[in-house]
């Protein structure tokens, strides 16, 4: 078990006991009852000689982990090694897990869409703006339909208007090769009804 907790990435992060090099480290954590018990005095947050720290911890079966090596003196906290590697990555999880995904919901167009087609592509824009997702709409220009940028900037702009309500444009319409882009973004004060 000790060679598997090696590899892990995160218990390459810190060096633990004899690893420690700093002659003086500062203690903060738990367990200073414990601490207290084994050393016969009382042990509070404070800086120690790390030999003693070590003894101490030796007695208690915890680990001296170094968590702010760069510090100084640097600091520690008496405690187990694998139920704080545990910790850390149950910490990093429920971080990942309430960051916000931002979704990216693509609507094409060409110069010469009709206004059916038109209306149909922004029924849709609304819904992925409702439901809090950013819209990117392309206007693809394929072949001698080149010639047709100012329809395509024209439908674009239409297009930001008829959303306005529910987003908020990034930047205005901008050719990028043979495609003409526009980034909505939904706007906060929406009300679902």
């Amino acid at each position: 078990m000790a060679k598997k907790l090696r590899e892990d990435p995160h218990a390459t992060k810190y060096s633990i006991n004899e690893q420690i090099k700093a002659y003086e480290v500062r203690l903060v954590g738990d367990h200073f009852e414990e601490l207290s018990e084994v050393a016969g005095k009382p042990i509070e947050v404070g800086v120690y000689s790390t030999r003693q720290l070590l003894k101490w911890a030796e007695q208690l079966e915890l680990d001296v982990v170094e968590i702010s090596p760069n510090a100084d003196p640097p600091v520690v906290k008496v405690t187990d090694f694998r139920k704080f590697i545990y910790d850390k990555k149950k910490k990093e999880k429920e971080i990942k897990a309430n960051t916000v995904k931002t979704v990216i919901k693509e609507i094409r167009f060409g110069p010469n869409t009709d206004e059916h087609d038109f209306e149909f592509k922004v029924k849709h824009a609304k819904k992925f703006l409702e439901d809090g997702a950013k819209v990117k709409a392309y206007v693809t220009f394929r072949g001698r339909t080149i010639v047709f940028q100012d329809r395509g900037e024209l439908l674009l702009l239409k297009f930001l208007k008829e959303l306005e309500e529910l987003g908020s444009p990034e930047a205005l319409p901008k050719l990028e090769g043979r495609r003409m882009t526009v980034m909505l973004s939904p706007k906060k004060s929406q009300k679902k009804s």
